[in-house]
C-alpha cells in the first residue's frame, strides 16, 4: 500500500537527533545514564531548548521542572495540541525509552517549521520530569504533579539515597520554573514511544495503537530481623531478614504466574527490582531488608484484589520466619483507557501511510497515562527489538523511528486543524 501524504518528516535528520542526545551520559555498552535532575539531564535539557528556539518555539519551564515548547497557532484562543515524551533515563537505559517522543516531537515542529505549515490550534511539544522514578522512588513525578494526582510539596520533600531532595536536584539544575506545575487547558495529548515488549516485532507490524494502561500497584517493603553472626547462631534463633525477603520475591512471582506463564498474552506482571541488604557483611545473618515491589495488569480487579491480599501473604511469611514487615503502599495507577477520537487518529495515519498496525494496552507506565486523567490522550509505540528495555542494549531501525513520528505527525496534525 502506498502511503497517501506529501507531507513527509525527515528521518535521516530525526536519527541524526537521536544519536546526538543520546551521546549524553552515553554508557560504554551504547546505552545512556541520564538520570532525572543530573548534571546530564541538565546538559539534555539545554541542548533541548536550543534545538526548540532555533525553530522559533518558545519554551517555559513549570515548578516541576516540566518543559513546554511552543507553536503559535493560527487561533491563539484554541487550546493546544500536546506531544511528547521524557529525556530522562534508567542508570542502565537506552537510547530511546522516552527521548524517541521528545525528539520525534521536535521533528513534526521541524517539519511544520520547513513545510511553512500554519496549524489552527496551538502545539506545544512536552519534556515530562522524572519519568523514570529511579532517583527519588516515584514514577512519572513531574506528569503526576501536573495532572494534580500527587502534592507538589510532596513531591519535592522526596529524596534520592545520598538524602538530596527533588526541590535541592531542581535547583542545582537551575530548572525550578516561575510557572506553577498545574494541568492547563490542553485540546490533547499524543506521545510516540518503543512498545518495550515483543509483541510488535513479533507480528511485524509497525505500528502499536495504544488503546489504554494496564493498572500497577507499587509497595516500599521492609523486613526487619536480627543481625548475628553467620557461624555461631544456630538454625532455630535466627531472624533472617533476608531469607523472609527471598520468600516474599517468591511470592511476587507466585503472584505474577497465576494467570498464566506460558504465553506473551499472559496478563500477570510482578516484579522487585530494587533490593538493599544490611549490614551487607558476608559473615553477618542480615537483620533487615528493603525492597520495592510491584504487581500491573490489564484488569483493575486483579490489581484490586493484589492490594488486598498480597500484604497480608508477605507478612505471614515474615511471621513464620520470626521477622518483622512493614509494607507500605507507594502508589497505586488505575487502568487507564485512552480517549477514543484521538486513537481512532492514530488508527487513520496508520491506515493511511499504508502501516500495518494492530491495537493493543501499554504493559508500561507512561505520562500520558496521567494526562488521560485531564485530557483526551493518545499513543503510538514502535517495535524495539527483542522487546528489550531498560537495558543498555535497547534498539530500535530508523526506518521504525520514522514511521513512528509519521504517524505522530499525521495525527497531531490532524487534530490541531479540526473543526469545532
Amino acid at each position: 500500500m502506498t502511503a497517501r501524504t506529501n507531507q513527509r518528516i525527515d528521518g535521516a535528520r530525526l536519527w541524526d537527533t537521536l544519536m546526538e542526545i543520546a551521546k549524553i551520559g552515553a554508557t560504554p555498552k551504547g546505552g545512556v545514564k541520564r538520570i532525572t535532575l543530573s548534571a546530564e539531564d541538565r546538559q539534555g535539557r539545554q541542548l533541548f531548548q536550543g534545538w526548540c528556539e532555533a525553530v522559533g518555539l518558545k519554551v517555559r519551564v513549570d515548578s516541576m521542572g516540566n518543559m513546554f515548547a511552543r507553536r503559535e497557532g493560527r487561533d491563539a484562543t484554541r487550546p493546544p495540541v500536546l506531544l511528547g515524551s521524557h529525556l530522562d533515563s534508567q542508570p542502565t537505559g537506552g537510547k530511546f525509552d522516552g527521548a524517541l517522543g521528545v525528539i520525534a516531537g521536535l521533528e513534526v515542529m521541524r517539519t511544520l517549521h520547513d513545510l511553512h505549515i500554519v496549524t489552527e490550534a496551538p502545539i506545544e511539544l512536552v519534556n515530562w520530569t522524572d519519568e523514570e522514578g529511579c532517583r527519588f522512588g516515584r514514577a512519572m513525578m513531574g506528569s503526576a504533579v501536573w495532572a494534580g494526582l500527587a502534592a507538589e510539596e510532596t513531591i519535592k520533600a522526596l529524596k534520592d539515597e545520598e538524602g538530596i531532595t527533588v526541590a535541592e536536584a531542581l535547583q542545582k539544575i537551575g530548572f525550578t520554573g516561575a510557572e506553577l506545575c498545574a494541568a492547563f487547558p490542553a485540546d490533547a495529548l499524543f506521545e510516540l514511544h518503543i512498545e518495550q515488549g515483543p509483541m510488535l516485532e513479533a507480528e511485524q507490524k509497525k505500528i502499536g495503537i495504544v488503546t489504554g494502561a494496564q493498572a500497577q500497584i507499587w509497595f516500599d517493603a521492609e523486613v526487619t530481623g536480627y543481625d548475628s553472626h553467620a557461624g555461631t547462631t544456630p538454625a532455630v534463633v535466627r531472624k533472617d531478614a533476608l531469607l523472609t525477603a527471598a520468600r516474599i520475591v517468591d511470592l511476587v512471582d507466585a503472584i505474577m504466574r497465576e494467570e498464566g506463564d506460558t504465553s506473551m498474552t499472559d496478563p500477570g506482571r510482578g516484579t522487585v527490582g530494587r533490593f538493599n541488604v544490611y549490614p551487607n557483611s558476608p559473615n553477618v545473618i542480615p537483620g533487615r531488608v528493603r525492597f520495592s515491589v510491584e504487581f500491573r495488569n490489564v484488569s483493575e480487579q486483579r490489581i484490586s484484589d493484589i492490594a488486598e491480599t498480597f500484604p497480608a501473604r508477605a507478612k505471614a511469611l515474615a511471621e513464620a520466619n520470626h521477622t518483622e514487615l512493614t509494607m507500605t503502599p507507594i502508589f497505586r495507577v488505575p487502568a487507564q483507557p485512552f480517549d477514543p477520537e484521538c486513537v481512532s487518529l492514530v488508527e487513520q495515519a496508520a491506515a493511511k501511510l499504508g502501516y500495518p498496525a494492530r491495537r493493543m494496552v501499554s504493559g508500561a507506565g507512561h505520562d500520558a497515562v496521567h494526562t488521560a486523567m485531564r485530557i483526551p490522550t493518545a499513543m503510538i509505540f514502535t517495535p524495539c527489538k527483542n522487546g528489550l528495555s531498560h537495558n543498555e542494549a535497547e534498539s530500535i531501525e530508523p526506518d521504525e523511528a520514522e514511521a513512528g513520528t509519521q504517524v505522530l505527525f499525521e495525527a497531531v496534525l490532524a487534530r490541531a486543524n479540526r473543526v469545532i
